[in-house]
Protein backbone atom coordinates (compact mmCIF):
# COMPACT_ATOMS: atom_id res chain seq x y z
CA UNK A 1 0.00 0.00 0.00
CA UNK A 2 1.28 3.51 -0.24
CA UNK A 3 2.12 5.54 2.37
CA UNK A 4 1.34 8.52 1.02
CA UNK A 5 -2.62 8.10 0.28
CA UNK A 6 -3.03 8.99 -2.92
CA UNK A 7 -2.13 6.59 -5.98
CA UNK A 8 -2.59 7.74 -9.64
CA UNK A 9 -2.57 5.53 -12.63
CA UNK A 10 -1.82 7.38 -15.30
CA UNK A 11 -2.88 5.32 -18.80
CA UNK A 12 -1.28 6.53 -21.71
CA UNK A 13 1.80 7.85 -19.57
CA UNK A 14 4.44 8.22 -22.86
CA UNK A 15 2.33 10.63 -24.73
CA UNK A 16 2.21 14.31 -24.58
CA UNK A 17 -0.42 14.53 -22.16
CA UNK A 18 0.20 11.76 -19.72
CA UNK A 19 4.09 12.63 -19.95
CA UNK A 20 3.44 16.13 -18.73
CA UNK A 21 0.41 14.71 -16.37
CA UNK A 22 3.22 11.85 -14.83
CA UNK A 23 5.95 14.95 -14.26
CA UNK A 24 2.90 17.45 -12.28
CA UNK A 25 2.05 14.58 -10.21
CA UNK A 26 4.92 13.71 -9.07
CA UNK A 27 5.91 17.81 -8.69
CA UNK A 28 3.11 17.63 -6.10
CA UNK A 29 5.24 15.95 -3.67
CA UNK A 30 2.11 13.35 -2.74
CA UNK A 31 1.25 11.31 -5.30
CA UNK A 32 2.91 7.70 -6.29
CA UNK A 33 2.56 7.06 -10.11
CA UNK A 34 2.24 4.16 -11.98
CA UNK A 35 2.24 4.56 -15.61
CA UNK A 36 0.69 2.78 -17.96
CA UNK A 37 1.98 2.56 -21.88
CA UNK A 38 2.63 -0.13 -24.41
CA UNK A 39 6.33 0.54 -24.77
CA UNK A 40 6.79 1.26 -20.62
CA UNK A 41 9.25 3.29 -19.22
CA UNK A 42 12.30 3.81 -16.57
CA UNK A 43 10.78 3.92 -13.07
CA UNK A 44 12.10 6.43 -10.49
CA UNK A 45 11.24 7.48 -6.79
CA UNK A 46 7.41 7.42 -6.67
CA UNK A 47 7.07 6.71 -10.02
CA UNK A 48 6.84 3.12 -11.96
CA UNK A 49 5.89 1.96 -15.55
CA UNK A 50 4.41 -1.27 -16.57
CA UNK A 51 4.32 -2.29 -20.19
CA UNK A 52 0.65 -3.12 -21.49
CA UNK A 53 -1.46 -3.94 -24.39
CA UNK A 54 -4.57 -2.43 -23.30
CA UNK A 55 -6.52 -3.73 -26.40
CA UNK A 56 -6.13 -7.08 -24.82
CA UNK A 57 -8.52 -7.87 -22.03
CA UNK A 58 -6.34 -10.80 -20.45
CA UNK A 59 -3.14 -8.74 -20.28
CA UNK A 60 -4.25 -5.85 -18.32
CA UNK A 61 -6.09 -8.06 -15.91
CA UNK A 62 -2.92 -9.74 -15.40
CA UNK A 63 -1.11 -6.47 -15.51
CA UNK A 64 -3.18 -4.53 -12.77
CA UNK A 65 -4.45 -7.15 -10.65
CA UNK A 66 -1.98 -5.83 -7.93
CA UNK A 67 -2.45 -2.39 -7.84
CA UNK A 68 -5.06 -2.70 -4.79
CA UNK A 69 -3.66 1.02 -3.80
CA UNK A 70 -4.91 3.32 -6.91
CA UNK A 71 -6.82 5.83 -5.82
CA UNK A 72 -7.26 7.71 -9.00
CA UNK A 73 -7.22 7.05 -12.72
CA UNK A 74 -5.95 9.38 -15.29
CA UNK A 75 -6.96 8.20 -18.90
CA UNK A 76 -5.46 9.66 -21.43
CA UNK A 77 -4.24 6.83 -24.09
CA UNK A 78 -5.36 6.83 -27.74
CA UNK A 79 -5.05 4.77 -30.53
CA UNK A 80 -4.94 5.69 -34.08
CA UNK A 81 -7.32 4.84 -36.90
CA UNK A 82 -7.51 5.72 -40.48
CA UNK A 83 -11.55 6.94 -40.46
CA UNK A 84 -13.11 8.28 -37.42
CA UNK A 85 -16.15 5.24 -36.68
CA UNK A 86 -12.47 2.72 -37.18
CA UNK A 87 -11.42 4.81 -33.83
CA UNK A 88 -14.11 3.78 -31.54
CA UNK A 89 -14.04 -0.05 -31.33
CA UNK A 90 -10.18 0.16 -30.05
CA UNK A 91 -10.55 3.38 -27.77
CA UNK A 92 -13.78 2.12 -26.15
CA UNK A 93 -12.12 -1.54 -25.63
CA UNK A 94 -9.31 -0.19 -23.90
CA UNK A 95 -11.01 2.23 -21.41
CA UNK A 96 -13.52 -0.75 -20.77
CA UNK A 97 -10.45 -2.72 -20.16
CA UNK A 98 -8.67 -1.04 -17.90
CA UNK A 99 -11.68 -0.27 -15.48
CA UNK A 100 -12.86 -3.38 -15.45
CA UNK A 101 -9.21 -4.62 -14.03
CA UNK A 102 -9.17 -1.97 -11.73
CA UNK A 103 -12.06 -1.45 -10.07
CA UNK A 104 -12.13 -4.78 -8.65
CA UNK A 105 -8.91 -4.63 -7.19
CA UNK A 106 -8.45 -0.89 -6.13
CA UNK A 107 -11.22 -0.93 -3.56
CA UNK A 108 -9.76 2.93 -2.62
CA UNK A 109 -10.62 3.98 -6.18
CA UNK A 110 -12.14 7.75 -5.60
CA UNK A 111 -12.05 8.94 -9.54
CA UNK A 112 -11.38 8.45 -12.84
CA UNK A 113 -10.69 11.46 -14.99
CA UNK A 114 -11.52 10.61 -18.89
CA UNK A 115 -9.04 13.45 -21.28
CA UNK A 116 -11.32 14.06 -24.48
CA UNK A 117 -11.09 16.87 -26.71
CA UNK A 118 -13.55 19.66 -29.24
CA UNK A 119 -14.44 15.94 -31.35
CA UNK A 120 -18.04 16.10 -28.24
CA UNK A 121 -18.98 19.04 -30.45
CA UNK A 122 -18.24 18.11 -33.71
CA UNK A 123 -14.97 20.65 -34.03
CA UNK A 124 -13.18 17.54 -36.74
CA UNK A 125 -16.44 17.71 -39.05
CA UNK A 126 -16.08 21.27 -39.89
CA UNK A 127 -17.60 24.49 -38.67
CA UNK A 128 -19.25 23.85 -35.33
CA UNK A 129 -20.74 26.69 -32.91
CA UNK A 130 -18.36 28.32 -31.14
CA UNK A 131 -17.79 28.76 -28.38
CA UNK A 132 -18.36 25.23 -27.92
CA UNK A 133 -19.53 24.69 -24.13
CA UNK A 134 -19.92 21.53 -22.06
CA UNK A 135 -23.96 21.32 -22.01
CA UNK A 136 -24.17 21.48 -26.30
CA UNK A 137 -25.98 19.33 -27.86
CA UNK A 138 -24.14 16.32 -29.39
CA UNK A 139 -23.99 15.19 -32.90
CA UNK A 140 -24.25 12.27 -35.15
CA UNK A 141 -21.94 9.08 -34.19
CA UNK A 142 -19.61 7.72 -34.88
CA UNK A 143 -17.24 9.52 -31.77
CA UNK A 144 -15.50 7.65 -29.34
CA UNK A 145 -15.12 10.12 -27.09
CA UNK A 146 -18.78 10.30 -26.59
CA UNK A 147 -18.38 6.62 -26.49
CA UNK A 148 -16.12 6.66 -23.43
CA UNK A 149 -18.31 9.14 -20.75
CA UNK A 150 -21.49 6.85 -21.69
CA UNK A 151 -19.69 3.70 -20.51
CA UNK A 152 -18.46 6.02 -17.29
CA UNK A 153 -21.61 7.26 -16.99
CA UNK A 154 -23.24 4.20 -16.76
CA UNK A 155 -20.81 2.35 -14.82
CA UNK A 156 -20.59 5.05 -11.99
CA UNK A 157 -24.02 4.79 -11.13
CA UNK A 158 -24.02 3.67 -7.04
CA UNK A 159 -20.50 3.59 -7.17
CA UNK A 160 -18.22 5.39 -4.45
CA UNK A 161 -16.04 6.64 -7.26
CA UNK A 162 -16.75 9.17 -9.81
CA UNK A 163 -15.54 10.73 -12.91
CA UNK A 164 -14.48 13.53 -14.61
CA UNK A 165 -14.32 14.61 -18.63
CA UNK A 166 -11.33 17.07 -19.55
CA UNK A 167 -11.95 18.68 -22.85
CA UNK A 168 -8.99 20.46 -24.10
CA UNK A 169 -8.13 22.28 -27.30
CA UNK A 170 -5.02 21.23 -29.61
CA UNK A 171 -2.36 20.13 -26.97
CA UNK A 172 0.69 21.70 -26.81
CA UNK A 173 4.16 20.27 -25.02
CA UNK A 174 7.53 18.55 -25.04
CA UNK A 175 6.99 15.52 -26.44
CA UNK A 176 8.41 12.69 -28.98
CA UNK A 177 7.26 9.72 -30.73
CA UNK A 178 3.73 10.92 -30.22
CA UNK A 179 1.29 11.90 -33.81
CA UNK A 180 -0.17 14.53 -31.98
CA UNK A 181 2.41 16.91 -31.51
CA UNK A 182 1.54 20.20 -32.97
CA UNK A 183 4.71 22.08 -31.94
CA UNK A 184 6.95 19.46 -32.66
CA UNK A 185 5.35 19.87 -36.60
CA UNK A 186 5.96 23.42 -36.43
CA UNK A 187 9.35 22.90 -34.68
CA UNK A 188 10.67 20.51 -37.33
CA UNK A 189 9.39 22.17 -40.77
CA UNK A 190 10.87 25.59 -39.96
CA UNK A 191 14.02 23.89 -39.01
CA UNK A 192 14.27 22.22 -42.46
CA UNK A 193 12.50 24.96 -44.48
CA UNK A 194 15.91 27.39 -42.54
CA UNK A 195 18.40 23.78 -43.87
CA UNK A 196 17.15 24.64 -47.19
CA UNK A 197 16.81 28.35 -47.22
CA UNK A 198 13.45 28.70 -47.62
CA UNK A 199 11.36 31.26 -45.92
CA UNK A 200 8.44 29.68 -43.50
CA UNK A 201 4.81 29.14 -45.64
CA UNK A 202 1.78 28.49 -43.45
CA UNK A 203 1.34 25.56 -45.65
CA UNK A 204 -2.59 24.88 -44.52
CA UNK A 205 -5.72 26.20 -46.30
CA UNK A 206 -6.00 29.60 -47.54
CA UNK A 207 -9.01 30.33 -44.90
CA UNK A 208 -7.15 28.89 -41.89
CA UNK A 209 -4.69 31.85 -41.65
CA UNK A 210 -7.20 34.01 -40.49
CA UNK A 211 -9.39 31.93 -38.63
CA UNK A 212 -9.73 32.18 -34.34
CA UNK A 213 -7.87 29.63 -32.62
CA UNK A 214 -7.13 27.86 -28.84
CA UNK A 215 -4.20 26.36 -27.47
CA UNK A 216 -3.99 24.08 -24.47
CA UNK A 217 -0.36 23.85 -23.11
CA UNK A 218 -0.02 20.23 -21.47
CA UNK A 219 1.36 21.74 -18.62
CA UNK A 220 -1.66 23.62 -18.07
CA UNK A 221 -3.68 20.92 -18.77
CA UNK A 222 -2.52 18.28 -16.27
CA UNK A 223 -2.35 21.02 -13.44
CA UNK A 224 -5.90 21.26 -14.19
CA UNK A 225 -6.96 17.61 -14.86
CA UNK A 226 -5.70 17.08 -10.77
CA UNK A 227 -7.91 19.74 -9.25
CA UNK A 228 -10.73 18.52 -11.33
CA UNK A 229 -10.11 14.48 -10.19
CA UNK A 230 -9.55 15.77 -6.24
CA UNK A 231 -11.74 18.61 -5.97
CA UNK A 232 -15.13 17.23 -4.87
CA UNK A 233 -17.59 20.38 -6.44
CA UNK A 234 -16.37 18.55 -9.76
CA UNK A 235 -17.41 15.10 -9.84
CA UNK A 236 -19.05 13.75 -12.73
CA UNK A 237 -18.63 16.98 -14.47
CA UNK A 238 -17.05 18.16 -18.19
CA UNK A 239 -14.82 20.69 -18.25
CA UNK A 240 -13.36 22.39 -21.08
CA UNK A 241 -9.56 23.22 -20.70
CA UNK A 242 -7.93 26.13 -22.80
CA UNK A 243 -5.15 28.51 -22.39
CA UNK A 244 -7.28 31.21 -21.85
CA UNK A 245 -6.70 33.84 -24.91
CA UNK A 246 -7.58 33.46 -28.82
CA UNK A 247 -5.33 33.79 -31.79
CA UNK A 248 -4.86 33.76 -35.85
CA UNK A 249 -2.10 31.74 -37.88
CA UNK A 250 -1.63 34.65 -39.38
CA UNK A 251 -0.63 36.75 -36.72
CA UNK A 252 1.64 34.07 -35.02
CA UNK A 253 2.95 32.72 -37.80
CA UNK A 254 5.66 35.75 -38.82
CA UNK A 255 6.09 35.68 -34.58
CA UNK A 256 7.28 32.13 -35.09
CA UNK A 257 9.34 32.97 -38.39
CA UNK A 258 11.09 35.41 -36.44
CA UNK A 259 11.61 33.20 -33.28
CA UNK A 260 13.57 30.84 -35.91
CA UNK A 261 15.21 33.73 -37.94
CA UNK A 262 13.18 33.07 -40.64
CA UNK A 263 11.69 35.17 -43.37
CA UNK A 264 8.12 35.28 -44.07
CA UNK A 265 6.63 34.17 -47.44
CA UNK A 266 2.83 34.14 -48.39
CA UNK A 267 1.06 31.01 -47.30
CA UNK A 268 0.73 28.16 -50.50
CA UNK A 269 -1.41 25.36 -49.32
CA UNK A 270 0.77 21.91 -49.23
CA UNK A 271 0.32 18.39 -47.48
CA UNK A 272 3.02 17.97 -44.97
CA UNK A 273 2.61 14.51 -45.45
CA UNK A 274 3.07 14.44 -49.11
CA UNK A 275 6.04 17.09 -48.87
CA UNK A 276 7.79 16.21 -45.59
CA UNK A 277 7.76 12.28 -46.60
CA UNK A 278 11.34 12.40 -48.18
CA UNK A 279 13.00 14.55 -45.78
CA UNK A 280 14.53 11.59 -43.79
CA UNK A 281 17.82 11.51 -44.89
CA UNK A 282 18.09 15.46 -44.96
CA UNK A 283 17.19 15.19 -40.97
CA UNK A 284 19.84 12.84 -40.38
CA UNK A 285 22.33 15.03 -42.27
CA UNK A 286 20.94 18.16 -39.96
CA UNK A 287 21.55 16.16 -36.58
CA UNK A 288 24.73 14.92 -37.12
CA UNK A 289 25.99 18.24 -39.18
CA UNK A 290 24.25 20.90 -35.82
CA UNK A 291 24.93 17.53 -33.09
CA UNK A 292 21.46 16.74 -32.59
CA UNK A 293 20.44 14.53 -29.73
CA UNK A 294 20.09 11.85 -32.64
CA UNK A 295 16.16 11.38 -32.67
CA UNK A 296 15.12 9.49 -35.82
CA UNK A 297 13.03 10.94 -38.22
CA UNK A 298 10.07 8.63 -37.42
CA UNK A 299 10.09 10.19 -33.60
CA UNK A 300 9.75 13.65 -34.52
CA UNK A 301 6.98 13.62 -37.56
CA UNK A 302 3.81 14.15 -36.72
CA UNK A 303 3.14 15.74 -40.39
CA UNK A 304 -0.79 14.26 -40.67
CA UNK A 305 -1.83 16.00 -37.74
CA UNK A 306 -0.30 19.07 -38.65
CA UNK A 307 -2.20 19.00 -42.06
CA UNK A 308 -5.38 18.27 -40.04
CA UNK A 309 -5.02 21.06 -37.60
CA UNK A 310 -3.99 23.74 -40.75
CA UNK A 311 -6.75 22.61 -42.29
CA UNK A 312 -9.45 24.43 -39.79
CA UNK A 313 -10.99 27.58 -42.17
CA UNK A 314 -13.27 27.76 -39.07
CA UNK A 315 -13.08 29.04 -35.48
CA UNK A 316 -11.54 26.53 -33.17
CA UNK A 317 -12.60 27.59 -29.65
CA UNK A 318 -14.43 26.46 -26.69
CA UNK A 319 -16.07 28.41 -23.55
CA UNK A 320 -13.61 27.69 -20.80
CA UNK A 321 -15.39 29.69 -18.18
CA UNK A 322 -16.96 26.91 -16.49
CA UNK A 323 -13.77 25.54 -14.84
CA UNK A 324 -13.06 29.03 -13.88
CA UNK A 325 -16.83 29.18 -12.08
CA UNK A 326 -15.91 25.70 -10.14
CA UNK A 327 -12.57 27.29 -9.05
CA UNK A 328 -9.31 27.02 -11.78
CA UNK A 329 -8.32 29.96 -12.66
CA UNK A 330 -4.66 29.58 -14.53
CA UNK A 331 -3.90 30.61 -17.95
CA UNK A 332 -1.18 30.78 -20.52
CA UNK A 333 -0.17 33.35 -23.30
CA UNK A 334 -0.21 30.97 -26.21
CA UNK A 335 2.39 32.98 -27.87
CA UNK A 336 5.11 32.21 -25.05
CA UNK A 337 3.24 28.45 -24.50
CA UNK A 338 5.24 27.68 -28.11
CA UNK A 339 8.46 29.65 -27.46
CA UNK A 340 8.98 27.63 -24.08
CA UNK A 341 8.60 24.47 -25.84
CA UNK A 342 10.46 25.48 -28.90
CA UNK A 343 13.42 26.75 -26.57
CA UNK A 344 13.05 23.57 -24.78
CA UNK A 345 13.85 21.45 -28.04
CA UNK A 346 17.03 23.34 -28.60
CA UNK A 347 18.47 22.69 -24.97
CA UNK A 348 17.61 19.16 -25.59
CA UNK A 349 19.08 19.11 -28.96
CA UNK A 350 16.12 17.96 -30.31
CA UNK A 351 16.32 20.90 -32.98
CA UNK A 352 19.35 22.70 -34.19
Amino acid sequence: MSTLGKVALVVGANGVIGGNLVEHLLGLGDWEVIGLSRRGGSDRERLRYLAVDLLDPVDTREKLAGLDSVTHVFYAAYQDRPSWAELVAPNLAMLVNVVEAIEPVATGLAHISLMQGYKVYGAHLGPFKTPAREDDAGHMPPEFNVDQQDFLVRRQVGKSWTWSAIRPSVVAGFGLGNPLNLAMVIAVYASISKELGLPLRFPGKPGAYDALLEMTDAGLLAEATVWAATDPACANQAFNINNGDLFRWSELWPKIAEFFELPVAPPLQMSLETVMADKETLWDRMTKAHGLAGHSYREVSSWAFGDFVFSWDYDMFADGSKARRFGFHRYVQTEHMFFDIFTEMRKRRVIP
